[in-house]
């Protein structure tokens, strides 16, 4: 979310950025729509001010027993009572017109980031371990997991179409095992991440703070949940609808209009803990000195793939749910870019642990997320494919989601000093680790080797085999 006082400020660089993104130039646009509703703001401003000045004056008139100049002031008052409400009307409009552009435009990429239109302009940034040397030709995990019996997708089908699966034994421990020691990893002092359990459902508003909202509602999954009239009632009394006493027989009952309350409350299943780490923070002012914060959870994410049609049917690269470990981090714009090489680094460890072949890329401004700045995808090496693929994704989204959900940080002296900085980051997809995990430490035979990290997390064992 931009401020629009920045962009009417500083209109070429902002077109600059859209431009590099791929996007039409809109700060004319934009400055038009704020023109517009600064000047409804100035008029009702003058106009409530014109009535309170006025309600002195037939005061002071009718102190003189001028009933003449109070007649003239009252037709005036009564002019403006009916003309105000008009007026916040059009200036609320105009607000959210500029609110819902706004809301709709994604974050300028940073300088460094490079140009391109998808990601084929993306530039490698390092690579870490080798790849894999096998007497055999590699299988792809799908494959494996079938032959072990250990991976469903038929079963898992019949329970909730396609994009999911069912994993037993031996392959659901080692998902399990890779969450625990990703936790252990973040959580440990080297990392210094506080391990968070959050809820897996959550609001609009806070879908709307890291921007899944409102331009990717696709994308998403939702639940409906049917309110109480106890709930109705408390809502319409926050929302300050009518009321009405009743006594009777010596008791006072209070009547509340719920006619206009919704009978239900959507909720959206979370697509990455990013949305709920993130949101720890919203509307609230953070002391500096006790930033950055660093969050990690390993939760189950949904996400609808609207647009992946066609794309990774087979196997678990693309599914509508699995589990993700994912880092937060809220910090000061003078320590996002250091920390963003913070995070990915530790995305990486987990991959070094686990002796992994990967390579790190630099999106392009075609290729990054719509929220952030920069970003850094890592890429798992997955021999069966032959093929790297995401296995991380570390973002930089500077004040941008802050903005949304109106985080801000202060100094020692208690004075605002503006919006925190967020960053996110993968650490990482446990779904694909276990992907790589098997494709890369599996034999000859089909079994799967049991890396040494993962051992002490697997009950003593040390290879997945069919029983």
């Amino acid at each position: 979310m931009y401020d629009i006082k920045w962009i009417r400020e500083n209109p070429d660089a902002f077109d600059r950025g859209l431009k590099r993104r791929g996007q039409e130039l809109l700060s004319g646009k934009l400055i038009k729509l704020d023109e517009t509703r600064r000047a409804l703001i100035t008029n009702l401003e003058q106009a409530q001010a014109r009535r309170n000045a006025a309600s002195k004056e037939i005061g002071q008139a009718k102190a003189k027993k001028d009933e003449v100049t109070a007649q003239k002031l009252m037709a005036e008052m009564a002019e403006l009572k009916t003309s105000i409400p008009a007026m916040e009307a059009e200036e609320k409009q105009a607000v959210s017109a500029l609110d819902t552009e706004l809301a709709q435009i994604p974050n300028v990429p940073l300088d460094e980031v490079p140009d391109g239109v998808d990601e084929t302009g993306n530039a490698e940034h390092h690579q870490s371990g080798k790849k894999r040397n096998f007497a055999f030709k590699p299988k792809q995990h799908f494959e494996l997991g079938e032959a072990l019996g250990m991976m469903d997708f038929e079963l898992a089908a019949k329970l909730s179409g396609a994009r999911f699966v069912v994993l037993q034994k031996g392959l659901a421990r080692m998902e399990r095992a890779l969450g625990q020691f990703m936790l252990d990893v973040h959580t440990s002092e080297k990392h210094g991440y506080t391990e968070v359990n959050p809820p897996i459902l959550v609001r609009d508003d806070v879908m709307f703070g890291t921007a899944q909202l409102p331009k990717f509602a696709d994308d998403q999954f939702s639940a409906w949940r049917e309110l109480s009239i106890r709930e109705r009632i408390d809502r319409a009394i926050r929302n300050d609808r009518e009321t009405r006493t009743l006594e009777r027989e010596g008791f006072v009952d209070l009547y509340v209009d719920i006619q206009d309350e919704p009978t239900a409350e959507r909720l959206w299943l979370i697509p990455t803990a990013e949305v709920p780490l993130t949101n720890l923070v919203r509307e609230s002012i953070v002391e500096e000195d006790k930033l950055p914060l660093r969050f990690t959870a390993c939760t189950p994410c949904f996400r609808a793939e609207a647009g992946a049609a066609g794309k990774d049917t087979r196997g678990m690269i693309r599914q509508h749910q699995f589990t993700k470990v994912e880092l937060v981090s809220i910090t000061t714009p003078e320590k996002s870019l250091e920390e963003h090489e913070r995070m990915l680094a530790c995305a990486e460890e987990v991959l070094k642990k686990l002796d992994l072949h990967y390579r790190v890329v630099t999106l392009c401004t075609g290729d990054m997320g719509f929220a952030a700045s920069k970003t850094y995808d890592i890429e798992v090496w997955l021999p069966g494919q032959s093929a790297y693929r995401e296995i991380s994704s570390c973002s930089n989204c500077g004040e941008f989601q802050a903005r949304r959900m109106d985080a801000r940080y202060k100094g020692k002296d208690g004075k605002v000093k503006g919006h925190v900085h967020t960053l996110n980051g993968s650490g990482v997809a446990v779904g694909r680790a276990l992907i790589a995990v098997m494709e890369t430490y599996q034999q000859e035979d089909g079994s799967i080797v049991v890396p040494d990290a993962l051992k002490p997390y697997m009950g003593g064992m040390s290879k997945i085999e069919r029983a």
